[in-house]
């Protein structure tokens, strides 16, 4: 698989909220992108705040743009803030540090997307993502 059909992007948030309500999470935004960056689908459950969008968004594209899982960002912002700035700068403030925003992989290991959550804590968002990514079959990278 070289990239991440639209019906899997589907199946992807169908098991993120699956797996949230499973677990008691807070309504979510989930987002999928293709490896470009690019929405392929998002949803935001009832009772989700108005600009839950923007966050999985940003959780996802930061991931993508950068190469590594959004916890794995968040380290780096620890470490290197004004680099993790400027690369915000640089990518239209699309860039969210927090966990929650998780590369996807095919089984090649080839990058085909990243899947972006947010509603609940950091930590459930990612948990949520990373079910869902393999419940379609798929590789989860968080850092």
């Amino acid at each position: 698989m070289t990239a991440l059909p639209l019906e899997t992007a589907r199946t992807i948030i169908a098991a993120a909220r699956a797996h949230a309500r499973e677990a008691g999470l807070q309504p979510l935004t989930v987002v999928v992108l293709d490896a470009g960056g690019h929405v392929l689908a998002a949803e935001r459950e009832d009772g989700a705040s108005n600009r839950r969008f923007d966050i999985a968004f940003g959780k996802a594209h930061g991931a993508i743009s950068m190469g590594l899982g959004s916890r794995a960002l968040m380290a780096r912002a620890e470490n290197q803030p004004y680099f993790v700035a400027a690369v915000t700068s640089a990518v239209g403030g699309a860039l969210i540090p927090v966990p929650g925003g998780v590369l996807v992989r095919d089984a090649e290991g080839a990058l085909i997307g990243a899947v972006g959550i947010t509603g609940d804590s950091s930590d459930n968002d990612e948990a949520a993502a990373v079910a869902a990514i393999e419940k379609a079959g798929l590789t989860a990278q968080t850092e």
